[in-house]
């Protein structure tokens, strides 16, 4: 066996309590990585991933206080003897959320300042910037201004920020969370890259199957604090629920058609409000800077009933997009009309009557000392008498499984509850169009499961958008697909016409997953696209055969 000094990680009974809480947030973790090896890390939101991560990097007990017990040795030196400086040499961190971790205002700059704060002549910065940049494939963003990117481009460069620091350990806290699926795919690819070359990798994912296509060595499980498992990732399958961690589409059907058959009931918006126009874009073009043009010609209706998945790759001006309808940016050229009335004429607290936005990072809307303040706020603005008030909160408290955290402070929690604060804070001013970007950011499969088909059955919405790279959301829940690509609409229809064309979705770097594989492979016997664990039971009861084609995929 290895020693501690050949092996860049050993945890060794790790326990946390964070101050003022009553609780552990892990307890008794032990485990050790070898160079050149993947950890992947599942399980539920809140169930003490990232908390582990902050174990490992020093954060804790350096940032964030309470009561540490064991021992975390990096090439067998403990951590508890190592300043925060040193620590960061070894262990390179991307967060959960870009925007906490993106400081410059400039790319370069960006990418740069960790050097800089480790005395690295001018020369050697300059090299590695460079190298780093053409290693990730995002040179031409060099010289671009932070505040303009992407949520996928900010999640490329907070990467490139880190290796450039040339760590030997890589902890990568849901780095997948704001790709598009193409970069997802590369984001892997180059993590499989690292670790071949010597990089010990934690990746916390929950697009468990997107990480499994990279075949990490080792794989844990974590529920409520503990460990449940650890050990090669070939024995995952057999210790995780399905339920709760989304696994590849044959396992789902595989595990489900053991199950008795649920009553399956295909979400539909449970609006009361017709089939009436909402929103309308005419000739919308949109540029932040004049020789680069975000959005062109764009023409699109929104109508009551609909739930629209808006599909397309990192800085293709998705949340552009939305951002018009809800009065946050006003088109250069052409109209937005909510309800008729040109946004160029209503204020964004007018038009907050009638659409909601959840913002892409929790960061730009949390605020308020405690959870049940947060969801009131907007309510509140809005008028609403106390009693509906806090029928509103409490209605979205239950909707996005928030009981027990109400008195808690929202940015004091985890990246996926904090997401799930910020969608209840929306979900409780009952506007008549509830917008979302990238709704399933940080959740677990259940969490999100759980609160669309809450959302739909609400009778105040009159039609839902959400912004996503998740494909399979879009299967589930949509009924209208709008795929973006390069400043224009690419496609707009059912997804079952618009998901079934795959040079398409390719062209705008949309990678079919295997629910949609198998969705597609049986639409002409199910009618309809569905979860893979209510595929399996329809499936299994009308020809036994479950197993997906993924031939041309």
């Amino acid at each position: 066996m290895s020693s501690t000094e050949d092996q860049p990680l050993v945890v060794e009974n790790l326990s946390f309590r964070y101050r003022n809480r009553d609780e552990l947030a892990i307890q008794n973790i032990s485990f050790a990585l070898e160079p050149g090896k993947i950890l992947l890390i599942a399980g539920a939101s809140g169930c003490g991933k990232t908390t582990l991560l902050r174990c490992i990097n020093g954060l804790i007990p350096r940032s964030y206080k309470g009561e540490l017990t064991g021992r975390v040795l990096l090439h067998g030196q403990e951590t508890a003897d190592m300043p925060l400086s040193r620590i960061s040499q070894i262990v390179g961190t991307v967060l959960q959320d870009p925007e906490r971790q993106i400081l410059g205002a400039h790319v370069f700059t960006e990418i740069a300042f960790g050097l800089e704060n480790l005395g690295v002549p001018r020369q050697e910065i300059q090299r590695r910037v460079e190298e780093t940049l053409a290693y990730l494939g995002i040179a031409h963003l060099k010289n671009r201004e932070t505040f303009y990117l992407s949520g996928g481009e900010k999640q490329k460069v907070a990467v490139a920020g880190i290796l450039a620091m040339q760590p030997s350990i890589l902890l990568l806290d849901e780095p997948l969370a704001s790709l598009d699926p193409a970069s997802a795919e590369e984001a892997l690819t180059l993590v499989r890259h690292l670790a071949d070359e010597g990089k010990a990798v934690i990746i916390i994912e929950h697009r468990v199957e997107d990480v499994l296509k990279v075949n990490p060595e080792l794989s844990m499980f974590m529920v409520e604090g503990e460990v449940r498992y650890f050990g090669p990732t070939t024995g995952l399958e057999a210790v995780v629920d399905y339920r709760e961690v989304k696994l590849p589409a044959s396992m789902i059907l595989e595990k489900a058609r053991q199950a008795p058959p649920p009553t399956y009931t295909p979400p539909v918006l449970a609006t009361t409000g017709g089939n009436g126009l909402l929103a309308e874009f005419r000739e919308v073009n949109f540029a932040y800077e004049p020789e680069t043009p975000v959005l062109k010609d764009i023409n699109l209706s929104i109508r009551a009933g609909d739930v629209i998945a808006v599909l397309g790759p990192n800085g293709a001006g998705k949340t552009t997009l939305v951002k018009h309808a809800i009065g946050l940016l006003k088109p250069k050229q052409g109209q937005v009309l909510l309800q008729g009335t040109d946004t160029r004429e209503l204020s964004v607290a007018q038009i907050a009557h009638t659409i909601g936005y959840v913002f892409q990072s929790p960061s730009h809307m949390l605020f308020a000392p405690t959870v049940r303040e947060e969801l009131a706020f907007g309510p509140q603005n809005l008028k609403f008498d106390s009693k509906t008030v806090d029928r509103h909160v409490a209605e979205a408290v239950d909707i996005l499984n928030l009981r027990g955290l109400e008195d808690y402070p929202p940015l004091g929690l985890s990246f996926g509850q904090q997401k799930r604060v910020s969608i209840a804070a929306i979900v409780a001013m009952h506007s008549k169009i509830l917008v979302m970007d990238e709704p399933t950011a940080g959740q677990d499969y259940k969490n999100y499961m759980a609160f669309m088909n809450a959302i739909l059955e609400l009778p105040n919405f009159e039609a839902i958008i959400f912004i996503t790279h998740d494909v399979d959301i879009a299967v589930c829940y949509a009924n209208r697909v709008i795929l973006v690509h390069a400043g224009t609409i690419a496609a707009d229809g059912p997804p079952d016409e618009v998901l079934a064309d795959i040079e398409l979705l390719k062209r705008c770097s949309v990678v079919p997953t295997s629910l949609l594989a198998v969705n597609l492979e049986h639409l002409a016997q199910t009618k309809r696209f569905m979860p893979a664990e209510a595929l399996a039971y329809t499936l299994a009861s009308r020809t036994g055969r479950i197993q997906p084609d993924m031939s041309g995929f």
